[in-house]
């Protein structure tokens, strides 16, 4: 094709981290695709990775700075210094250069940092940009601004992960990479809808699974991946650590476990095995007695000795994580693979399924208030994202710096984030579109997206992928900004490019990625890198030891604490409705780039509540607002379907308009403060 070149990149959605081709002609993508030997991809994209690309161009797109005139009037200090780079926009926002805008953040955070202390900002988000930016971003705040104060998206999703498997064996990222799906010989699937949130993998596992008949899925409603499934298996809402100590009892109780690899490679399974053993509600024939879903106490015994005897994987998304107990979930599922020795070898291991293109790399940055890079221990904690909002309400926290995370639509409590942001005295955002949290800000900074800077980027499986821009942009890098700032507010940062940036990350965390040079990473761009890299890369962890202080594994049983519907079962008083939430293909997570995409908004411009076909009489209309104590959404589309269980709804969370998340309150995993986005009883309000 004539003046059509070719370049090689990685997606920017899902954490599956597909490698990526562009046919680009005359600074504009013309086609997106995956070449067949992609080592992620195996040449097939998702509809969001072939189409999602036109959001470039759109011409909502955010290309010069935004200052608010209301901010100006209440600083007339700092009006007076930029006052000669501003130009009118509308009637709320003022445009200025990139120079200006950073400099009347520099002034005003000074000025918080004087009145409040220097802990009154905090940094939030990161997941969507580059390991060099989010480094940066961590960076800048922790030594800057001398704020302990970051966190990223990883709050709202697979923190639990990171903590269960932490605990456990001492490395919170998934054991093995993807195509060990095809030469594992049994999979679990677990609180994840596969196919339409990680679609390249479940190729992976229909694949296997439609040849071997070996897989067996667990979720609250009927998934598409139920189709393939051995063990179809609809499960009641917050059941996930009791289903898992279930299958956990049946090994201890037929005795499946491996005794070698258990006294070799563990410690804590005597007392784990009397406490499970002991427990009423871990007999799987505790489902007996759950009206609805006795057929489990037969099913979950059938998994169990699969899974105990052949060489196996897990898989499991946020229908895991998402939960009350979602850390001690992850810590039943590695459990299994620690009494099972289904851990350290091709075929079987441990797979959490994370969910934005850069959360893992965010994570290993540093972006989180417990961690420096490299998972070490910082100078100082910091506070997690819902104990910041809480700060604000105090007036505590004061400013916030925010970077592709929209904070008013992806938490849970909505309305009382809002309430939070009032508070503020100052909020900096960077974007690629003027969304919910953007509108809010003082000083809002259009940025480069992953389709046109370089940096890396690393999947769900620990892959490292270096991406090249696609099509030219003259918008900054996430870190020119935050360079910017750093420099106007004392720092020293003096980075000519992002590589310079990672040069610096692979000696802070050189534990992961020393050898992953740029250079080794532009000749491996289709395969990529999976961390650690020194010498050589690591696809499989935990081979001979675990990563915890001694190199063994460790068990930490939690008994499984009745509530929400089960109790409701079993004491005869279920009513109402239980909600639960998750995604669709075509959309991705708060629809940032995807709502600016025609081809993926087509049948898809609106949040679909899924109602089961034997409780239409309850609803009388097309639409129905749901609500609870602590909100409620606006009017959603119904659709009667067979696919999920009576007296429970599912919604989808895509559009801001929807305030679905306005539905939670403040209940979250009890040791790391993520969302219990996965149940929520609601009310139904025909209109």
């Amino acid at each position: 094709m004539e003046n059509v070149k070719t370049i090689d990149s990685v997606c920017t959605y899902c954490g599956v981290g597909c490698d990526i081709a562009a046919h680009v002609k005359d600074n504009k993508i013309q086609k997106i695709f995956a070449h067949p030997d992609g080592v992620v991809s195996q040449g097939k994209l998702c509809i969001k990775g072939k189409f999602g690309y036109d959001f470039l161009d759109s011409p909502s797109r955010l290309r010069t700075p935004r200052i608010k005139k209301s901010f100006l009037d209440d600083n007339p200090a700092i009006k007076n210094v930029i006052a000669a780079k501003l130009k009118d926009f509308d009637d709320t926002w003022y445009e200025l250069d990139l120079d200006a805008a950073t400099t009347a953040a520099t002034l005003k955070l000074k000025d918080i940092q004087e009145k409040y202390g220097r802990k009154s900002i905090a940094s939030i988000g990161g997941a969507r940009t580059s390991c060099e930016s989010v480094y940066f971003f961590q960076k800048f705040t922790r030594h800057t601004l001398n704020s302990p104060h970051v966190d990223n998206c990883a709050r709202v999703c697979h923190s639990p992960s990171l903590k269960g498997m932490k605990t456990t064996i001492g490395e919170g990222a998934a054991t093995n990479p993807y195509n060990d799906i095809y030469n594992t010989e049994f999979m679990i699937v677990i609180g994840s809808n596969t196919t339409e949130a990680h679609p390249i993998i479940a190729n992976r596992i229909v694949d296997v699974a439609q040849k071997d008949d070996n897989l067996a899925v667990f979720d609250v409603r009927e998934i598409k991946l139920h189709r393939y499934s051995k063990y179809k298996a609809i499960i009641p809402h917050e059941a996930n650590l009791l289903v898992l100590n279930m299958i956990a009892y049946v090994i201890m109780d037929e005795e499946l476990y491996d005794d070698n690899f258990i006294a070799e490679r563990t410690k804590g399974f005597a007392e784990f095995k009397d406490k499970i053993l002991n427990d009423p509600y871990a007999n799987p024939k505790y489902f007996e007695e759950i009206e609805g879903y006795e057929y489990l106490a037969k099913m979950i015994p059938k998994v169990a000795r699969e899974y105990a005897l052949k060489k196996s994987m897990i898989f499991w998304g946020l229908g895991i994580t998402e939960h009350l107990d979602g850390s001690y979930a992850v810590m039943a599922i590695t459990h299994l693979a620690l009494m099972t020795g289904n851990i350290g070898k091709s075929g079987a291991g441990l797979m959490p399924l994370r969910g934005q293109n850069n959360v893992q790399g965010a994570c290993d940055m540093g972006m989180l208030p417990y961690f420096d890079p490299d998972y070490q221990e910082p100078k100082e904690v910091g506070l997690m994202t819902p104990q910041l909002v809480d700060e604000m309400l105090k007036d505590k926290i004061k400013a916030v710096i925010n970077i592709g995370e929209d904070l008013t639509h992806i938490h849970a409590n909505i309305n009382k984030v809002e309430r939070a942001l009032e508070h503020l005295e100052f909020i900096m955002v960077q974007d690629l579109f003027m969304n919910e949290v953007a509108q809010r800000a003082d000083i809002v900074i259009g940025v480069k997206s992953a389709y046109e800077k370089t940096g890396v980027y690393v999947n769900a499986m620990r892959r490292l992928h270096l991406s090249q821009p696609l099509v030219e942009c003259d918008l900054p890098d996430d870190w020119e900004v935050l360079q910017q700032l750093d420099n106007k507010m004392g720092g020293s940062a003096n980075y000519a490019s992002s590589k310079d940036i990672w040069d610096e990350v692979r000696e802070v965390a050189y534990r992961r990625f020393s050898g992953a040079s740029y250079i080794r990473l532009e000749r491996h761009r289709k395969r990529g890198l999976q961390w650690p890299v020194h010498t050589e890369d690591t696809p499989i962890l935990h081979q001979l030891d675990f990563r915890t202080e001694d190199g063994l594994g460790e068990f930490h049983y939690y008994q499984y604490k009745l509530r929400g519907m089960i109790q409701e079962i079993t004491s005869k008083t279920l009513t109402g409705y239980h909600l639960t939430t998750g995604r669709t293909l075509a959309m991705y997570n708060n629809s940032t780039q995807t709502s600016q995409s025609p081809k993926l908004m087509k049948g898809c411009s609106e949040d679909i509540l899924l109602v089961c076909e034997d409780d239409a009489s309850d609803f009388t209309s097309d639409r129905v607002i749901l609500k609870t104590e602590f909100g409620e959404t606006t009017p959603l589309t119904i659709k009667l379907t067979s696919k999920v269980q009576p007296k429970t709804l599912f919604v989808t969370f895509h559009h801001a308009k929807s305030r679905v998340n306005a539905l939670f309150g403040d209940k979250s995993d009890e040791l790391i403060l993520t969302a219990a986005f996965k149940s929520v009883k609601v009310e139904v309000i025909n209109c």
